[in-house]
């Protein structure tokens, strides 16, 4: 059932940035007076599920989920239909349109996933508003995992920037790391200033780990209990503030993690207080080195700070909301181009692109995702690669520029070349889901 629920949320996702990424294509062509033979949600290679031909255009669903596209009359696409090309230009015809209206119908379907981030930021502003940890609220620093650790921040530190730009939400620490330029990190230790310098070896050893490198740090206080808790049936409660290991205090949640399984397999003994008083429970750690308790969520310790908009608020922050995006997203991209980082090994296709998805039908993740694959396909559609909406442009702008139109012969061998870039591109990816799901 939660397969079902998260393929039920990307085919949703995908089928609604297909079709309007599509229809910014199909709207100027159609205002342009150029004939659009097909619109298709999902590519119908020798055959379509369903198709239905309207006002001198089919409209169809395909079989082949790896995206869509409109068939506009006179253009060089996907299709290669040399036929109609060794025909006469038509006046309604991509080929026969002036320049600059080409141009427009071609940045139509870019233009449309940036307007469609931001109208969903916006969207989500005035709904749910805006929740975030400030970095300065954390009073007991970071609790760094063991590749936080191995790269020199350390339990208790407070990651005050990167780069020299400084940490506004804590939420930015991990990917203004992994993004940083020059790997420089200051933190504050024990009321001293630290640098940290990073490599492009330590970002691949980042990357390999999918590591969240650090989370708030807090006191142990009891959240709650797995089943077969030994530290619930010892008679440890929800609720109580542990504060000491066989006599030793110790002060917060990390270290205990760090301890405890130290003790597997021997007594142990908790020190809590519990509605203002003192008390103790041992316990026999077991082998594994777990005694099943959960702690309370950072948010029990530290405020939040909320954000919420109006319309007119709503529209300004969705759009520095999308170019926020944008611009983390440029820079992934420039570091899965750096082969040091060996970031292309993490690239990931359909899988990965469907795992994003919750279990449970959560609106608000299914928004906020949607509302970044399609930044992320704005920004991939416009590369100047061939066969690409980018390819297109680049050959209408030297048009435009020089005055000269590029020959059919070159546009179709582009246009090929182009297809086997992205051929390629599309194995590396599902390669890497595939061998990530056997591996």
């Amino acid at each position: 059932m939660d397969i079902f629920i998260q393929a039920s949320q990307f085919i949703l996702s995908l089928s609604l940035l297909i079709i309007l990424h599509e229809m910014g294509h199909f709207i100027p062509a159609k205002l342009f007076k150029t004939r659009v033979e097909k619109f298709y949600l999902f590519f119908d290679p020798w055959f379509s599920l369903v198709k239905k031909k309207i006002g001198g255009t089919e409209y169809g669903i395909g079989w082949l989920p790896l995206g869509g596209y409109v068939k506009i009359a006179g253009m060089i696409d996907e299709s290669m239909d040399k036929e109609q090309m060794k025909q006469e230009p038509q006046p309604w015809e991509f080929r026969s349109k002036p320049a600059w209206q080409r141009l427009i119908i071609m940045i139509g379907g870019v233009t449309v996933n940036v307007i469609l981030a931001i109208i969903i930021y916006a969207g989500m502003m005035m709904y749910y508003g805006e929740s975030y940890l400030p970095n300065e609220n954390l009073t007991y620093g970071v609790a760094a995992d063991s590749t936080a650790r191995e790269i020199g921040i350390r339990n208790g530190d407070k990651i005050l920037s990167v780069d020299g730009v400084k940490i506004e939400r804590f939420s930015q620490i991990p990917i203004e790391i992994l993004l940083s330029d020059n790997g420089l990190i200051t933190v504050e230790r024990n009321g001293s200033i630290k640098e940290i310098q990073i490599t492009e070896e330590d970002k691949r050893d980042l990357i390999k780990s999918q590591s969240t490198l650090v989370s708030p740090r807090v006191p142990y206080v009891v959240g709650g209990f797995t089943d077969s808790s030994v530290a619930k049936t010892a008679g440890l409660m929800e609720g109580d503030s542990i504060y000491g290991l066989d006599g030793k205090k110790v002060a917060f949640f990390d270290e205990y993690i760090g301890m405890i399984p130290g003790y597997a397999g021997q007594t142990m003994t908790l020190n809590y207080v519990r509605n203002g008083e003192e008390g103790s429970v041992e316990m026999i750690v077991p082998e594994s080195g777990r005694i099943g308790v959960y702690a309370m969520p950072f948010t029990h310790f530290y405020d939040l700070e909320t954000k919420h908009y109006g319309f007119f608020e709503a529209i300004p922050a969705g759009l520095n909301k999308s170019y926020t995006v944008l611009s983390d997203y440029i820079r992934q991209f420039k570091l899965i181009l750096n082969p040091k980082t060996e970031a292309y090994k993490e690239v990931g296709g359909f899988l990965m692109i469907a795992d994003q998805f919750d279990t449970q039908w959560n609106w608000q993740r299914f928004w906020s995702f949607t509302a970044f694959l399609s930044i992320m396909l704005a920004f991939l559609n416009i590369l100047p690669i061939p066969a690409l909406d980018g390819g297109h442009v680049v050959f209408v702008l030297w048009e435009m520029i020089s005055g000269r139109k590029p020959s059919e012969k070159v546009l179709e061998y582009a246009q090929m070349v182009g297809f086997i870039i992205l051929l390629g591109l599309i194995v590396l990816a599902n390669g890497n889901d595939i061998l990530k799901l056997f591996g």
